[in-house]
Parts: structure tokens; sequence; C-alpha cells
């Protein structure tokens, strides 16, 4: 793992725990290092505070599908495209519905 961009993005949540960039941006470095359990905490965390951040679910279930849990992954795309489809953002749920159909 980066650990200058590891320390930023932690450095970052310590001043705003609320800040949406940090959380996913800490969330896919732990997802890079395969380090899934603390990714997803991350990414929990995320969908808490920010529930319309459409690419968290698509990368959520990314790291779910890789663990092997392919139901809770289904949950989070399905959550994802209909985020997704509220906020207008047409891409993301383009590629979340693929990825549904290929789990």
């Amino acid at each position: 793992m980066d650990n200058n961009r590891f320390e930023i993005l932690t450095q970052m949540l310590e001043k705003n725990p609320k800040d949406s960039f940090a959380r996913y941006g800490l969330a896919m470095e732990y997802a890079k290092q395969d380090e899934h359990a603390k990714a997803m905490e991350q990414f929990r965390k995320l969908w808490k505070l920010h529930p319309d951040y459409s690419a968290a679910y698509f990368q959520g279930a990314q790291v779910l599908a890789k663990t092997g849990e392919t139901e809770e992954a289904r949950q989070v795309l399905t959550k994802g495209i209909e985020v997704a489809g509220r906020g207008g953002d047409l891409h993301i749920k383009s590629e979340m519905e693929a990825a549904l159909e290929e789990l």
C-alpha cells in the first residue's frame, strides 16, 4: 500500500470523518491490497454517511464478489442500481447492471 496515500486519506478522515472522497479513497486502497474486511468496513461507513454515492456500491460489490459473498454483492448492486438511477448516474448504473448479470 502506498503509505503516503494511506496516511493522507487517514488524516483527511481524522479531520472530517464524513469526507466521502477520503472514505472512498481509503476503501479503494484497502481493496487494492486485498484487505477485503477493511475495505468493506470503509464502504459500509460510506453507504451509511453518503447513501447516494453510487460508485461505492459498484466497488463494494466487487470486493464482496471477490470474497465469495455473492448474495450480498447482488444486494449491494441492486441497491446501487436504484441509487444511480435516482441520481441520473447512467454510466455507473449500466456497469452495475452488467455486473449483476455476471454474478
